[in-house]
């Protein structure tokens, strides 16, 4: 595999070029000079490997540095600068529950912090090693070696997996049965089934069963003082569900091994179509309403006029929304001619007409995966972005129908004041990634000059007011990005306080000595 990023994204030779990223921010931010990076710097392990972890584990600064933070903004532009100061002291690598116990053992005797390490790609600070009250150091606990499927019942669509397999590796296993989990979040490529269901992860379909959540059959979390294995039921109506207690614990709780997954036939029938419109409010009415039709496209995502014109796709003012449809068993024509006779009677406009895939193979040069492509190298945008000297994030929530209007205006309009204070002016945009009856998952992008060597205090600026702004007006602080520590403080105002005590005393059952990923969604 060719080597993973520095401080980037994914891999080194998919780094997006300079020239090819400047036409798409110049006409908006000017001539944009690249900006020198540096090379690594970590500090001295504060303790060597414990001797009952050497057979695997290692305080190699290669380890170190690859297992030093996520994917968050400041990460990067930490890491670009060559500051790699919460590299972990030594990083374990354990390929079965006995060399993971051991960890526990010897992190609990030695007093180490211990953060689980899926793919690494958390945006929100869920990954960086940290010291906790009374810690001597910090283990990265790295479950890339727990990347099998273990277990395939086709009958039941069901398949027992390993929590540390990454989404291709995942997928390539399944398709010897003929099967797929059909969840593909951004991160696809370099995160792990244990990571999407630690943070509760948006996959691939824009309506139905969406989130890792909906494809949780039962889970197996390993604590310091425990095991949580549920029971292999389709539903119960037993009390309160111990798989939620796993789903999105974000590894404070344990650390995930393996879960039974709902699976399901690959599709093999499409339809798409891509419908423009005019008028932004006439979009969002009419995605409120293909929401609501019982319809269930796998793709319905709407992008608002920056948004389709930073990304290229139109360039006169219009929205774009992109639809798809899929299915395993039979043909999505009646679907997709239903779905676009809803999208003119809201005026939309599809000059090329629906295109259909019956009967045929997954292809590269298919529409819907051309589309998947260009999702995935998304973040690799944001690299470029960084050496081109701007403050380049994202943010998303939730919200019911009835507050979205004012959500929207509300956040662009904070927004836009925030950067032209910060940056002097930029760009705002928003797409819904994911769409429910009751409300949609807008997904927001800002974008503005930064000043060198203070891209991190505009960055924080920019983060507090997009956070201020979308829970201000009714919305989630994180639709499936997960908490972290980055939205650690909006996340206690959201959550019942009585249920974080909860939480809280749930911690001091399964981990008494606190080992496991401090300061992630409370202390």
């Amino acid at each position: 595999m060719t080597a993973r990023h520095v401080w980037g994204w994914g891999l080194a030779e998919q780094a997006l070029a300079l020239d090819d990223v400047r036409p798409r921010v110049e006409p908006f931010f000017g001539e944009a000079a690249e900006l020198t990076g540096a090379s690594p710097r970590l500090p001295t392990p504060r303790v060597p490997v414990p001797e009952a972890l050497k057979a695997f584990a290692s305080a190699s600064d290669e380890a170190r540095v690859g297992h030093a933070m996520g994917k968050a903004y400041p990460e990067r532009v930490r890491g670009f600068r060559g500051d790699f100061s919460s590299a972990p002291d030594l990083v374990a690598t354990p390929a079965n529950e006995a060399e993971l116990l051991a960890t526990f053992e010897a992190a609990a005797k030695l007093k180490l912090s211990v953060t689980p390490f899926g793919g690494g790609s958390s945006v929100v600070g869920g990954v960086e090693p940290k010291l906790g009250p009374g810690s001597n150091g910090t283990v990265s606990l790295d479950l890339s070696k727990f990347d099998r499927v273990l277990e395939v019942d086709s009958v039941s669509r069901l398949a027992r997996v390993e929590a540390g397999v990454f989404g291709p590796a995942l997928e390539r296993q399944l398709a010897e049965h003929g099967l797929t989990l059909r969840h593909f979040p951004q991160s696809f490529e370099f995160s792990t089934l244990g990571g999407w269901i630690a943070t509760r992860a948006g996959g691939h379909f824009a309506t139905g069963p969406t989130h890792i959540d909906d494809l949780v059959h039962s889970v197996r979390m390993l604590a310091p003082r425990g095991v949580i294995s549920t029971k292999s039921f389709p539903a119960s109506g037993a009390a309160v569900d111990p798989n939620r207690l796993v789903i999105g614990s974000e590894g404070v709780l344990g650390v995930i091994t393996e879960a039974w997954m709902r699976v399901r036939p690959r599709p093999a029938f499409r339809a798409s179509a891509s419908v423009q419109f005019s008028e932004y409010p006439a979009a969002v009415a009419c995605v409120r309403e293909l929401s609501q039709s019982g319809l269930s496209p796998a793709n319905c995502r709407l992008l608002d006029p920056m948004e389709a014109m930073v990304n290229g796709v139109v360039f006169d003012g219009s929205s774009v929304l992109v639809l798809g449809f899929e299915s395993a068993s039979h043909s999505m024509k009646s679907a997709i001619d239903e779905a676009l006779r809803i999208t003119a009677r809201h005026h939309g406009r599809c000059e090329a007409g629906a295109q259909l895939r019956e009967g045929a193979s997954e292809r590269a040069n298919d529409a819907g995966e051309a589309w998947r492509r260009s999702f995935l190298q998304g973040p690799y945008l944001q690299d470029a972005l960084i050496r081109l000297g701007l403050v380049a994030d994202t943010f998303e929530t939730a919200c019911t129908w009835s507050r979205f209007d004012a959500l929207y205006a509300g956040v662009t309009g904070a927004m836009n004041e925030a950067l032209q204070k910060q940056c002097g002016g930029g760009v705002v945009s928003c797409r819904f990634t994911h769409v429910y009856p009751d409300g949609p998952a807008p997904y927001f992008t800002f974008i503005g000059k930064g000043r060198e060597g203070a891209e991190l205090e505009q960055w924080q600026a920019l983060k507090r007011a997009a956070s201020d702004a979308v829970t201000a007006h009714g919305g989630t602080i994180t639709h499936h990005h997960a908490v972290g520590r980055t939205h650690r403080p909006w996340y206690e105002r959201e959550v019942p306080a009585p249920f974080l005590d909860v939480l809280r005393a749930a911690k001091k059952t399964l981990d008494p000595d606190a080992l496991l990923n401090p300061g992630v969604l409370f202390d």
